[in-house]
């Protein structure tokens, strides 16, 4: 019975991917920092919580979603191995998205709207949109920018205009980003008929798409950066976030025709720790250096030791479940 229960909580914590947990609590810190929130603790937790708990939603649903598609390459993965039940999944996703909004409306009633948008952004992406090319990829992104606006309402007011280009500049990277994980996907995507921008267009073309996505996501925050109350401290942020970027590209680049999925792996893996620090130069310009780094050293300690944990064995299957779906 213990084993049983151990294998269950271990199937969940899979399931919550804890690498990527800090990213929508800092992208809510972010947004509530944007305005005006700095010096209220409280509320800076809340906005932390409310878009971890809908992000938490979004992988939940999203595996009931894709079930049948990681059933071809992904075996391993909790729902189809068996070790986290189907009706399980579902209720979890539809658990964390009612406490996300609950808490959300509680502190301002007009978030309501966008959380529904924002739950039928999720819901359409793993439904629709994953498999319908670029449009996927910016529906993804999109989903990052609403858990910015959703962190600024959480302060009772509606969205300062401060929060526009940050939110695009969101939209564009995890749109990128995204299709970084669609590159590594690629033959899984093809199996399961899944017409991802790689599998329309080849690998080459979604590195060059996914290169020019990243592009602009930094040179749009690196522009509104001039308005921040410390520009220097996010301007210095974003170009260390930059160079990482550029190290997971040129991972891309330099294999962009033998790329393999550990390669590509890679690169994501890369990207998952850089958007921290993006996220930390908009708190940094926003609410001080300070909190920033003060957010970011244990948000990045947590996200790579879970990533070297964890993440590998979440992606590829082992020969031995290989041999065990045969």
């Amino acid at each position: 019975m213990h084993g049983y229960r151990w294998r269950t909580v271990r199937a969940h914590v899979q399931t919550w991917r804890p690498y990527t947990l800090a990213y929508p609590a800092l992208i809510g810190v972010a947004g509530a920092a944007l305005a005006g929130a700095a010096n209220r603790p409280g509320l800076l937790v809340l906005a932390a919580v409310v878009p971890a708990l809908g992000w938490l939603s979004g992988h939940y649903l999203g595996d009931w979603f894709d079930r049948g598609l990681d059933a071809i390459e992904k075996p391993q993965r909790p729902i189809p191995s068996g070790r986290l039940s189907q009706d399980a999944a579902l209720a979890c996703g539809i658990l964390c998205a009612l406490t996300s909004a609950i808490l959300a409306t509680a502190a301002n009633w007009r978030i309501l709207p966008v959380f529904v948008v924002t739950i039928a952004g999720v819901i359409g992406y793993s439904a629709v949109f994953k498999a319908r090319g670029l449009a996927g990829n910016l529906v993804r992104g999109a989903l990052t920018a609403l858990a910015l606006v959703i962190g600024a309402m959480l302060t009772g007011g509606t969205p300062p205009w401060v929060l526009l280009p940050v939110a695009l500049a969101f939209l564009l990277h995890d749109a990128a980003s995204n299709l970084v994980g669609a590159i590594r996907d690629v033959d899984g995507d093809r199996q399961g008929g899944y017409a991802s921008v790689p599998v329309l267009r080849g690998v080459p073309h979604a590195v060059r798409t996914a290169l020019g996505l990243y592009l602009l996501a930094v040179a749009v925050l690196g522009t509104a950066a001039a308005g921040a109350p410390d520009p220097g401290a996010q301007l210095g942020l974003t170009a260390a976030a930059a160079l990482a970027g550029a190290a997971a590209f040129r991972v891309l680049a330099r294999h962009v025709t033998e790329l393999t999925r550990p390669r590509a792996l890679r690169a994501h893996e890369i990207l998952v720790a850089e958007r921290l620090v993006l996220t930390c130069s908009v708190i940094a310009g926003a609410a001080g250096r300070w909190l920033a780094l003060g957010l970011l050293v244990p948000a990045l300690a947590v996200s790579l030791a879970a990533q070297a944990a964890m993440r590998s064995r979440h992606e590829f299957a082992t020969p031995m479940t290989l041999e065990k779906r045969a």
